[in-house]
């Protein structure tokens, strides 16, 4: 565009008050288009100075246009400040650009030496005021008045430098991005990529993400057979997420075994009827529906939490399955060596009576050889023979000293009492240290709860069918004693019948069934302050969790009190679901054990709402703030 032209000075318009613009002013071949210089206060402009800004004006082309990576880039690295960390940078956004960079944004850095790295924002974004400080007067006092005349501001945020950009492949960084580098937002499907949340088991959506599901592959052997915890306080959100992990799981085609001693997923048969629930499930386009294929399991003689469900049934735990050492730990008879040592002679008796009356050869035969007892019981070995041996010892002892004559409730052993008689070891006395273990085992008999004939053991085989849920209802049992027992014999039922499954597909050249056993009130089983005592138990879980691994069997611990959870345990599990853990010392021992989780995660866990979680699972790169799907299904405690 030609600049314009000044008028020389003339006497009319040197006149002071003289009307400019009433004088008519020459053309001039190079001043025309320049505006009249001030009288008296400056000359006309040099046509030769002139002639050469025009010049070079022609000589450089078109009008300035930025570079293209200054309009698409969200963001520019900033100089490194004292407080500066080797992983991390900070970087400026404009004012229009703040929303592209959200809390765990993933993004591209271009670096000014030509590396590209890539990085996840983990603080911000936070917005500053162009030139002045946040707290400067001007700020506040614009701002306590309805914020008019507020001045410009930018936005500022933390990116922790997670890899630089290599052939296709992200590996270690050695260098930082340098001072004015661009700062790229991936799309969405470069942050699917990058992060892993790709999967057929979806948990919910991606802080930060417009549409980020938060998902992992049912059959990638990196999340359940490598076991799962699920932690955080009471009503936190928990149950919903079980809930709704089960539904996933359900529709993938894992089997899932819920142990709920609460009597919270015996609906799940039903869609959800929360009214608070609707407007969500509208927005996820989602219809509450029930679950399908559920049965529910409930101890016989016990009153189920949901007696409507149409796939109710009793079952009635076999006392064989269960390894006596494991019952003398549940027993807590660890810390008495006098009820231990008499619960260990009551034990071979009841051995003794068995083989003399009642096992086969074939039963005998694997006792001797093949039989674990640290894995299961003695065959056919129900509560009552043990009961009836350690009282009739206590009557038989009394009956020495002119009090009872021993009897025996067993037909097995009532068939042969004077040999039976004989057998009983009389050497330890103290009748009311026999009496004290016959109470105790007395309290579990009197339940009728196990070897009971009116109903039928679980069957394992039926238990890990493919998108079968099986409900073990343990709400109306009224002891966390009979609910140890109860979920020790399961989980030796439940890894035989999956170690036969796994070995039959693998003879077929079949994909084997994935099954999950969620054990709910975890820390009540697996107790922190009772590991020293119940050394067999723990053993147990840590084989079954260590050969799970390899045979598609995965265990989910969920607990309020991730406290009195052992570190034996923790260290099997590699994914977690972390709900609100107000706990500063629960959160410090979880750092030692969930890795990859930047300080600003965790500084969140504590005021995370209900339904929020951070998930760290082995698919994904890093862990990640979510906002977890509620269940379609009804929770019985959840209206």
């Amino acid at each position: 565009m030609p600049l314009p032209e000044s008028p020389p000075a003339t006497s009319e318009n040197a006149r002071p008050g003289a009307d400019r613009s009433a004088v008519k002013q020459p053309v001039m071949s190079d001043q025309s288009s320049l505006p009249a210089p001030p009288a008296g206060l400056a000359k006309p402009f040099p046509d030769a100075a002139l002639s050469r800004i025009r010049e070079d004006i022609q000589n450089a082309g078109e009008p300035f246009q930025p570079p293209d990576e200054m309009e698409r880039a969200a963001g520019f690295v900033m100089f490194d400040t004292p407080a500066a960390s080797d992983d991390t940078v900070l970087a400026l956004v404009p004012r229009t650009k703040i929303g592209a960079l959200p809390s765990q944004a993933v993004v591209r850095i271009e670096s000014r030496d030509g590396r590209v790295y890539t990085g996840v924002v983990v603080r911000g974004p936070f917005a500053l005021p162009d030139g002045l400080k946040p707290d400067a007067p001007p700020v506040v006092a614009t701002a306590l008045r309805g914020g008019f005349f507020m001045p410009d501001y930018h936005g500022l945020v933390e990116i922790e430098i997670v890899g630089e950009e290599k052939g296709g492949t992200l590996s270690p960084h050695r260098f930082r991005p340098l001072p004015n580098s661009p700062v790229f937002p991936l799309s969405e499907e470069e942050v699917r990529a990058f992060l892993g949340t790709r999967g057929d088991v979806r948990l919910g959506r991606a802080f930060g993400h417009e549409n980020l599901e938060v998902a992992f592959p049912s059959r990638s052997k990196d999340v359940l057979p490598r076991h799962t915890a699920i932690l955080g306080t009471t009503g936190a959100g928990k149950s919903t997420t079980v809930a709704n992990l089960a539904a996933e799981l359900q529709k993938a085609g894992v089997a899932v075994i819920l142990l709920d001693t609460e009597g919270e997923y015996t609906e799940m048969d039903q869609p959800s009827d929360n009214a608070k629930l609707m407007p969500l499930f509208a927005e996820l386009g989602r219809k509450p529906q029930g679950v399908p294929n559920t049965h529910l399991y409930y101890l016989v003689g016990r009153q189920p939490a949901n007696p409507s469900h149409p796939a109710a049934s009793a079952f009635s735990p076999q006392f064989a399955g269960i390894s006596p050492f494991a019952v003398e730990e549940i027993l807590d008879l660890g810390d008495n060596e006098a009820q231990q040592q008499r619960f260990q002679k009551a034990v071979d008796v009841t051995v003794q009576a068995l083989e003399r009356w009642v096992w086969t050869d074939a039963e005998k035969d694997y006792v001797k050889g093949d039989l674990d007892l640290f894995d299961e019981g003695f065959p056919l070995m129900r509560l009552s023979h043990l009961y009836d041996v350690v009282r009739a010892t206590a009557d038989a002892l009394e009956a020495r000293e002119g009090g009872l004559r021993p009897t025996l409730a067993s037909p097995e052993f009532a068939r042969q009492p004077t040999e039976f008689a004989g057998m009983l070891d009389l050497s330890i006395k103290n009748v009311s240290s026999w009496r004290k273990l016959q109470g105790k085992l007395g309290r579990i008999d009197r339940l009728r709860i196990f070897d009971n004939p009116t109903a039928p053991p679980l069957d394992f085989k039926d238990l890990i069918e493919p998108g079968r849920v099986s409900i073990i209802d343990l709400s109306d049992s009224d002891s966390t004693l009979v609910n140890n027992l109860i979920i020790s014999d399961l989980l030796r039922g439940v890894q035989r019948a999956q170690e036969a499954a796994y070995q039959a597909a693998q003879d077929l050249g079949r994909e084997p069934t994935p099954v999950v056993v969620v054990i709910e009130e975890a820390h009540e089983f697996l107790s922190a302050n009772r590991i020293g005592r119940m050394p067999t138990l723990h053993q147990q879980v840590e084989r079954i969790a260590k050969r799970g691994r390899k045979r598609w069997l995965g265990l989910v611990f969920v607990t309020q009190l991730p406290q009195h959870l052992p570190d034996a345990i923790l260290g099997l599990v590699n994914n977690y679901i972390l709900h609100k853990i107000g706990d500063a010392n629960v959160a410090t021992r979880l750092k030692r054990t969930v890795g990859a989780m930047d300080e600003a995660l965790w500084t969140r866990l504590p005021r995370l709402a209900p339904g929020q979680a951070i998930v760290s699972l082995s698919t994904l790169s890093r862990p990640m703030l979510t906002a977890m799907d509620p269940p379609i299904c009804r929770l019985r405690m959840a209206r």
